[in-house]
Formats: C-alpha cells, sequence, structure tokens
C-alpha cells in the first residue's frame, strides 16, 4: 500500500494545531497586554509578518516559534498548545519557613502567581505573650483567600485574625509576617504580583 491513504492520528492533531495556532498566539499576545508593535521589538519579527501569522495567512515556523516562546517565557510545545488530554497543573510542593507551599501556576515568574499555603497547627496556642510574627517586606502586592482555619496577619502596627472566606489584599512593601492563630492546621490561596501590580475582583451590578 502507498502513502496516499488518511492521515494518521499524529498527522491530524498537528493539522489541528496548526490551524488553531494563530488565533492562539493572538490570545496569548493579548493576555499578556502586548501590541504588536511591542512584540516585534522584542523578537525581531516585523509587524506585519506577526499580523499575519495571528490571521492564520502564513504558516509559523522554527525562526518564528523559537523567538515568540523566548519573548512570552513558555515551552515551545505550550506556545502551540500541542499538549493535549490532561490540562492539569501538576505542582510540586516546597516548604518554606515551615510553611507548605503549593504553586497553582505553571509559569511562576510570569505576572501574577498563585499558591495555596498551609501552616501547621502550633504546638503551643497563642496567648498575649506569644510574640507577633517575624516582619518582612519586599516589592510587590498580596492577595490572600483563607480556606481553613484562623490566620493572623501582621501587617505593619496591626494585628487582624482572619477566618474561613475573609481575604486581605496589601502592599508588601508594608511589613508583615503570618502565624497560625488556631489549634488547626490554617490553608489559604495567595496571588502575588509586581509591585503595583493589584488584584481586581469583578462582580456583577445588580438588577435595579
Amino acid at each position: 500500500m502507498g502513502d496516499s491513504g488518511p492521515m494518521s492520528g499524529g498527522d491530524d492533531e498537528t493539522a489541528q494545531v496548526m490551524t488553531s495556532l494563530g488565533a492562539r498566539l493572538r490570545a496569548i499576545r493579548q493576555a499578556r497586554g502586548l501590541t504588536l508593535a511591542q512584540l516585534a521589538a522584542a523578537t525581531g519579527i516585523s509587524v506585519s509578518t506577526l499580523s499575519r501569522l495571528e490571521s492564520g495567512q502564513r504558516e509559523p515556523g522554527l525562526r518564528h516559534l523559537l523567538p515568540l516562546a523566548r519573548a512570552h517565557r513558555l515551552p515551545l510545545d505550550e506556545l502551540v498548545g500541542s499538549r493535549t488530554g490532561d490540562p492539569r497543573v501538576h505542582p510540586r510542593p516546597f516548604t518554606r519557613h515551615g510553611q507548605t507551599w503549593v504553586p497553582l501556576t505553571r509559569n511562576p515568574n510570569d505576572g501574577l502567581h498563585a499558591y495555596k499555603q498551609i501552616l501547621p497547627a502550633p504546638a503551643t496556642p497563642r496567648t498575649e505573650w506569644t510574640p507577633r510574627p517575624e516582619q518582612g517586606s519586599h516589592e510587590g502586592h498580596e492577595w490572600l483567600y483563607v480556606l481553613s482555619g484562623r490566620l493572623l496577619l501582621a501587617l505593619g502596627e496591626h494585628d487582624l485574625v482572619l477566618t474561613a472566606g475573609e481575604t486581605a489584599e496589601f502592599d508588601t512593601r508594608v511589613p508583615h509576617g503570618i502565624a497560625n492563630a488556631g489549634d488547626q492546621p490554617v490553608e489559604w490561596i495567595a496571588l502575588y504580583g509586581a509591585q503595583g501590580e493589584r488584584m481586581h475582583i469583578r462582580v456583577r451590578p445588580t438588577a435595579g
């Protein structure tokens, strides 16, 4: 038999990826807030070529995809969307300052990044004589949402105890520290962004 039969599964997947690649490249650029001119300056690819790639009028080659992947700080297979079958993030937890950190984003160095953080139950309950958590400060912005337990946030000169369902948002240049304020582990979701990159919660306006 010759090679004139229908495309194999791999060929089908390649054709599907190439068909949707232009729209994917546009979506990635727009998600990062880049104009065609800004992306052209970062990649060395002309604005007209980028425009044709995004509109599907030109099929990209490695000479286009490699600089695009570098500019967007993405693995090449993720840039072209060839990861199939399992869209889940597979986090690798790590421990820092007695906390367990679970990454929730694939690219923690690219803009906002999210973690689930866990503090174990304290060996002894906190009292009014327990020292305040050690504080630090750095460039950036943080938003956190408590999932369970009681989280003590020492923010500047104020001590706040947050419970499940409560949130806090603050400039991390303000000295801050955290501790477990209860007798059970405390878990929360934290979003970190560059200085001035604030998190915004959008809600649907009420009728009338």
